[in-house]
């Protein structure tokens, strides 16, 4: 998967693409909205790292750490996007050939 992300940065607007999984987690964050994505959620394998790399592209997010019950009680991360963000998907996922 290859997109186009544009983000609402207060006075100016920036945009760059992304591709594979860190262009996944980006179209997930801009779709929660101010809701935001958890692991639990939307289950993926390295959702803290998708989250490293987007802030080293400069997308503001917001870690809200949360508490959970069950059988294995503690805390899980709500990823927050905290600006406008627009997302264009430039070319899907290939198709896997049997």
């Amino acid at each position: 998967m290859q997109i186009q992300v544009t983000l609402d940065l207060s006075e100016q607007s920036r945009s760059f693409k992304l591709k594979g999984r860190l262009g996944w987690a980006m179209v997930q964050l801009a779709n929660a909205g101010k809701h935001g994505i958890t692991p639990i959620t939307r289950p993926a394998p390295l959702w803290s790292a998708y989250v490293f790399s987007l802030k080293e592209h400069g997308v503001p997010i917001q870690t809200v750490m949360e508490a959970h019950d069950g059988s294995y009680p503690g805390q899980h991360a709500r990823y927050v996007l905290t600006c406008k963000a627009k997302v264009q998907i430039l070319s899907p996922e290939p198709e896997v050939q049997p």
